[in-house]
């Protein structure tokens, strides 16, 4: 992603593009799949923790990413691909590798619909698949 795309993305969005912001972002989309708060802490060497979390607090309140509970060792995050600034509709299963703890998008799974009675309201869904990715059943 080029920097004036991730500038035009975070404006669309309502987010001031500043440079962490900025940052943040480009590793998000670079990484591909996912990224923990201490994964991309690492990634990005030049913002400290607080900086990358408050960039992905505000990115959640503007539904640039979507916070995914993984089920291991807490939540990952990742750009939404819909880039609707209102709600995020960017729905699809991931997996998650119970050995190299990392989570993976599967976007080729269709995912059924999921009709709710007695009133209840979805706000969200988490479809999460969990084993072992082919790197490390190779192992």
């Amino acid at each position: 992603m080029s920097e004036q795309t991730c500038v035009d993305i975070l404006t669309r969005h309502g987010v001031k593009p500043t440079a962490n912001r900025i940052l943040v972002a480009k590793a998000l989309e670079t990484a591909g799949r996912p990224l923990s708060l201490s994964e991309l802490e690492a990634k990005i060497k030049t913002i400290d923790k607080s900086g990358v979390f408050r960039a992905l607090t505000l990115f959640r309140e503007h539904h640039l990413v979507h916070v995914i509970e993984d089920g291991g060792d807490g939540v990952r995050y990742e750009l939404c691909r819909s880039h609707d600034c209102e709600h995020d509709d960017d729905i699809h299963v991931h997996f998650y590798c119970e050995q190299c703890r990392r989570t993976y998008c599967l976007d080729d799974i269709k995912i059924p619909p999921v009709q709710l009675s007695g009133g209840f309201v979805m706000n969200s869904v988490n479809y999460m698949v969990k084993g072992i990715c082919p790197a490390c059943r190779e192992d």
